[in-house]
């Protein structure tokens, strides 16, 4: 197990580790499944073949989905035309973040972090002969608040057939990867995430049993990640629990495809760990307040609340109901994962938000030492702001795919793929690591935080045996 290299904070040591398939929920009510329905065949007509057998490029996968649509199930797709790319020397990295709703703080933070990347280059590579443009993909909507399916379907279809990308950085959300991700496995695009956590993404016998290859129809990988996924997070969450002194904890979950599985990890290193899960639920992330549930909660008496979640599915509002009923932060702790580490809780929760604790998949930004806290230093004197959680994880994605790119001093989708995937002892701002065979990082480092005088306060490094 490689340990970051620059790391200089003592980690807390954990040797519990969340094995295997999640555990089941308590039903105190009905949640999401997370069945996985087998990929549709690409199906092409001999009249569409014929039609473009004179085409440059290859076809490209119309993904199509429903907002209901199961949070496992890939994206059915039809074939469409791929542009050929009108300068051969130069391509395109395209981001895919939430940049409407609450999200956009951090979403910014990650551009940010791309363009600084970009900029250290001059956007160019192979000595200038290759020129490197970037544009910036929404998934998110006003209508949602947040990622939207629809918007991810566009977004993924513009991508495959824009012959000019060949990488993505992206998605911010787990459940919009799952859609993304065969589409452009399809056409080789190579796809590198700075925040995607959901172990089902890249690995066997870590969510459902077609995962993770119904999401590479193609037979190959084209999905990375540079922060660690979930299996790792939900157990070092349960772990600090109990080192925090939890007995007692209650378990909600925003029924999405992230939200679900980290609490399933999270409960199931509970139950490992003596501590008694007293009731799992989840919640409806559009109600206008949770002030029956955290009544029902408050009865059992609990010494914690989990809410495995993101800002954007509500958790301002479970903490503000959870105190006004009376929990009171010294009493009963309120814990979740990266998803609320985020300016955006703070400002959602106000002044409840005091005392509220996220584990992340990482170090802070101003924790990190060697590369990266020059990075740390570069990047608060070129936006004059502090970064967010996710900022030197999109900086760390842009520079993978720019040292892909480098290597293969082409347009070659396929190729750069595989360079991004060959990643190995990476000498980057989040330490040194590499890709393994999954596409997941060699990094199982850490933190704990907590609100503090109205900011997140970085307590401790947290690893994962």
């Amino acid at each position: 197990m490689q340990k970051r290299n620059q790391q200089t904070n003592q980690p807390m040591n954990f040797s519990q580790k969340s094995g295997g398939k999640s555990a089941t929920p308590s039903k105190t009510n009905t949640t999401q499944n997370l069945g996985v329905a087998g990929l549709r065949k690409i199906l092409v007509a001999a009249g569409i073949a014929s039609l473009c057998a004179s085409c440059q490029s290859p076809q490209t996968p119309t993904a199509t989905t429903t907002p209901g649509s199961s949070p496992a199930v890939a994206p059915a797709a039809t074939p469409v035309a791929v542009s050929t790319p009108g300068d051969p020397n130069t391509v395109k990295i395209v981001s895919m973040l939430p940049m409407t709703g609450s999200a956009l703080g951090q979403s910014q933070t990650m551009v940010n972090g791309i363009k600084q990347a970009l900029a250290e280059t001059d956007s160019k590579a192979c000595d200038g002969k290759i020129k490197i443009e970037y544009e910036v993909l929404d998934d998110a909507t006003a209508a949602a608040g947040k990622w939207d399916p629809s918007q991810v379907t566009s977004n993924s279809n513009k991508v495959a057939a824009d012959g000019s990308v060949v990488a993505v950085i992206g998605h911010y959300n787990s459940g919009a990867a799952k859609l993304s991700i065969p589409v452009l496995n399809q056409v080789n695009v190579v796809m590198i995430s700075p925040a995607n956590t959901y172990p089902g993404l890249t690995k066997p016998g870590k969510g459902e049993p077609k995962e993770p290859n119904v999401y590479y129809p193609a037979g190959t990988r084209n999905f990375t990640r540079v922060v660690p996924a979930d299996d790792l997070q939900g157990s070092v969450a349960g772990n600090w629990a109990k080192s925090l002194g939890v007995q007692k904890v209650f378990i909600l979950d925003d029924q999405e495809l992230y939200g679900k599985g980290i609490a399933d990890v999270f409960e199931a290193t509970a139950k490992k760990l003596g501590i008694q899960v007293l009731g799992r639920e989840g919640i409806d992330i559009k109600a206008s307040d949770y002030k029956a549930l955290m009544n029902k909660i408050k009865a059992l008496n609990p010494d914690m609340i989990y809410f495995g979640g993101t800002t954007q599915s509500n958790a301002g509002q479970i903490i503000k109901d959870m105190r006004n009923v009376g929990m009171a932060a010294d009493a009963v702790k309120f814990m979740g994962p990266d998803g609320i580490k985020e300016q955006a809780l703070i400002d959602a929760g106000g002044k409840d938000a005091e005392g509220v604790y996220a584990t992340f998949g990482g170090l802070p930004p101003k924790e990190l030492t060697g590369e990266g806290a020059k990075w740390y230093e570069g990047y608060k004197a070129k936006y004059n702001a502090e970064p967010e959680a996710y900022a030197a994880y999109a900086y760390e994605a842009a520079k993978v795919a720019i040292g892909a790119i480098n290597k293969v001093c082409k347009n070659d989708r396929a190729a750069i793929r595989d360079a991004v995937l060959a990643t190995k002892d990476f000498n980057g701002v989040l330490g040194n690591w590499s890709f393994d065979a999954n596409g997941d990082t060699s990094l199982t480092v850490m933190s704990g935080n907590v609100v503090k005088g109205g900011k997140w306060e970085f307590v401790s490094a947290l690893k994962a045996e």
